[in-house]
């Protein structure tokens, strides 16, 4: 490579260490039985202990029995890899049963798997642009970067209307022409303020105009509705929505996506889209823990009731101590706003050095510049004790760091 060359990725890293935004992974180990407790690697072999605060392992199936039996048994069975594509030698029963799983608890007729939430979004957005030449995308503002970018590969028409505004969306559908084919694309849950998407408000547009609804459910599904299917199940929606996308990482504490539909649709995503296609499918054990964590969550209503009254605990908790959660949340995200990367980092450096609580800061490109905040996610198994030391430290944090800093 050459110097020049060197130097752009150099500068690259140098002006985001400049805006303080420059990330730090945490070493962490999480310990089986113990979520959600974890081990800090502070050295070489040397750990200390931490309770992390910010996992998408919303319901800590990642370290339920069930699932890790399930795990177990597929590996022992069938071995570690899937072998292959879908198409080529990488479908087993677990594969096709899951999305038998996932069709149902979203009322669908077919489902897909993808090798991850963010895959699912891109191939299949970008995918329905190749199948639809015409097509017309109308896209929430805040919409998550693997939707953008599914967007815009589709290289078709697109706009953008502004977060939750369902006046702004029926205007730029009227730019449309009336024949076009058209799909509006949002989440239920946005997962950086904790807010909701209206899907019924949506749906009614839709179906005045002809258009067909994609919804991400990412944040959503396994945490809301009787059975787990989401926010559009808990509405009364779902079956208004035209596709369903989701994830395993999140409350199935697994990993990857995929996407829900009519049958005739997810065929044609199945046979056309590349991102599906040309990749090696899911471990079989991942895919045998994923449909032992749906059938799980979608029997234990429970795991959902304690998690929404966690979310609302440690809000209050916040509150009460003047702590800045921000107000949009109505759901179990809980963001405390803190406004500057650089600071962002430090708060979280030392909530996690001074007190062992890891929360990972969150900056831009992730949220707008300027409002950069704490993202805090409670599980049903954060209890009271671990809540009062979460708010001890931040009061503690903010007192040092912000407050001081302000003066």
């Amino acid at each position: 490579m050459r110097e020049e060359d060197k130097k752009v990725f150099e500068d690259a890293v140098a002006a985001i260490r400049d805006e303080g935004r420059y990330r730090v992974f945490a070493d962490i180990m999480r310990e089986r039985g113990r979520f959600p407790h974890a081990r800090l690697r502070v050295g070489d072999g040397e750990y200390r202990d931490i309770v992390v605060w910010c996992s998408n392992d919303y319901l800590g199936q990642g370290q339920s029995p069930e699932v890790l039996d399930a795990a177990h048994a597929a590996l022992d069975k069938v071995g570690a890899g899937a072998g292959g594509t879908r198409n080529i030698s990488g479908t087993t029963s677990y594969h096709v049963d899951l999305e038998k799983e996932l069709a149902d608890l979203h009322g669908k007729e077919g489902a897909l798997l993808f090798t991850s939430g963010y895959v699912s979004n891109d191939a299949t957005l970008s995918t329905l642009a190749k199948l639809f030449p015409d097509l017309w995308i109308f896209s929430d503002a805040q919409n998550h970067a693997s939707m953008i970018e599914g967007i815009k590969r589709a290289k078709c028409e697109r706009r953008i209307f502004r977060h939750n505004d369902i006046q702004h969306l029926e205007a730029l559908i009227n730019e449309a022409p009336a024949d076009a084919p058209k799909l509006i694309a949002f989440e239920s849950v946005y997962s950086m303020d904790g807010d909701t998407a209206p899907i019924e408000a949506i749906c009614d547009i839709a179906q005045q105009y002809g258009a067909m609804t994609y919804l991400d459910e990412v944040h959503g599904v396994g945490l809301y509705g009787h059975n787990g299917g989401g926010v559009a199940e808990r509405d009364g929606v779902m079956h208004r929505v035209d596709f369903i996308e989701g994830t395993l990482a999140k409350a199935f504490g697994t990993m990857g996506g995929y996407v829900t539909g009519p049958a005739a649709a997810i065929d044609a995503i199945r046979s056309t889209a590349s991102g599906f296609i040309f990749t090696t499918s899911l471990a079989p054990s991942i895919a045998a823990a994923a449909l032992e964590s749906v059938r799980v969550v979608k029997a234990c209503p429970h795991m959902r009731d304690r998690l929404a009254e966690r979310a609302e605990r440690l809000k209050a908790l916040l509150r009460e101590s003047g702590l800045p959660v921000m107000a949009e949340s109505t759901t179990h995200i809980v963001p405390v706003q803190v406004g500057d990367a650089a600071l962002a980092k430090q708060v979280s450096d030392a909530l996690l050095f001074e007190h062992g609580i890891y929360v990972q800061p969150i900056n831009y490109p992730t949220v707008p510049r300027g409002t950069e905040r704490l993202r805090i996610t409670p599980s049903p198994f954060h209890d009271d004790a671990l809540m009062e030391q979460l708010v001890a430290a931040l009061n503690a944090v903010w007192a040092k760091y912000v407050i001081g800093r302000a003066a």
